[in-house]
């Protein structure tokens, strides 16, 4: 199998020739600036750690450009929120950049962009005290904008598949820890705004991941997700404590991860001989049908580039 073959037969849940390997890590904000930078970042780091496939980044495109999220302090304003439309340069600039890495890896290998769940994207931006504040005081105009902004979010995604090339999403989903919101105050809330694209994503490509995020480190309430349909699964083993053979069974599909992604743990301080016994511990529980070796979310950028190549090499030993 060469690197597409596999990865598209790991989406599908068929058996794999070995365990394809996809572990990222954010661009570094000196390159965003400039996006011919930005694209050779992103090059150079696959041919460094020869990963089978990409996880595209969205860096640079994080808080959501709407003015009225300027200095917001009421929950009515959210009211007056509009849509950016799809010539907007949040979506242009981004469908634009990532057609130009795209190419760069001239179809060697399957390639997913960074979306994130429209109230991620507004969170982004105001942070997580004044989103808290503005949904405990309307959670209807909190529902209205991400609407609004689903609606355009919508039209990134088909920009980023149908355009750019990319062959699905990576839709991370965030803000289910359990201390933050009830089962059905995310259902109610939060819900109607990002399944929605999850699902028109689904429309146009099979070959989706969702991202379970944890990355606030306190356990999701993962039961709100379960009816979010990807392909594959990327979820946070050691935040939610779901080893490989269970994360099969609870999500029915492939999943993605298995080393713990926080600076100090196994993947930055083991030996190599370490690390390839750690990789063939979890191939081992994983097996070479519906499992993609990764980590539990994006990887420090003080990770030599090195060390994730050991992980991929010692994969395909096995």
């Amino acid at each position: 199998m060469n690197k597409r073959e596999r990865v598209i037969a790991a989406f599908q849940g068929k058996e794999t020739d070995h365990v394809p390997v996809c572990m990222w890590q954010h661009v570094p904000p000196e390159f965003w600036a400039d996006d011919d930078q930005f694209v050779k970042c992103q090059l150079d780091a696959y041919k460094n750690t020869d990963v089978d496939f990409v996880k595209l980044s969205a860096d640079k495109y994080f808080g959501w450009p709407a003015p009225v999220l300027d200095g917001i302090t009421s929950a009515k304003e959210l009211y007056d929120i509009q849509p950016l439309g799809a010539d907007h340069p949040f979506i242009r600039g981004q469908i634009e950049r990532t057609k130009k890495i795209v190419q760069g890896l001239n179809g060697e290998c399957v390639a997913i962009y960074l979306i994130f769940a429209p109230i991620c994207y507004l969170r982004l931006q105001i942070g997580y005290d004044m989103m808290m504040k503005l949904i405990r005081e309307d959670p209807e105009a909190m529902k209205y904008a991400c609407n609004v902004i689903a609606g355009d979010v919508k039209h990134l995604v088909r920009g980023i598949i149908e355009e750019a090339g990319c062959d699905g999403i990576f839709f991370s989903v965030q803000n289910a820890e359990e201390n933050r919101f009830t089962y059905e105050e995310y259902r109610e809330w939060i819900t109607p705004s990002e399944k929605p694209v999850l699902d028109y994503a689904n429309t146009l490509s099979s070959m989706n991941a969702i991202h379970l995020c944890a990355w606030e480190e306190i356990p999701n309430r993962l039961s709100v997700w379960a009816d979010y349909k990807a392909a594959v699964v990327s979820w946070s083993r050691y935040i939610d404590l779901m080893d490989i053979q269970e994360a099969k069974k609870q999500f029915g599909c492939t999943v993605w991860g298995g080393f713990d992604n926080r600076a100090g743990t196994t993947l930055y301080t083991a030996s190599r001989e370490e690390l390839e016994e750690e990789v063939r511990k979890l191939i081992e529980q994983g097996g070479k049908t519906g499992y993609i070796l990764g980590a539990d979310c994006s990887i420090h950028n003080e990770l030599p580039e090195e060390r994730i190549r050991w992980v991929v090499e010692a994969a395909r030993k096995i």
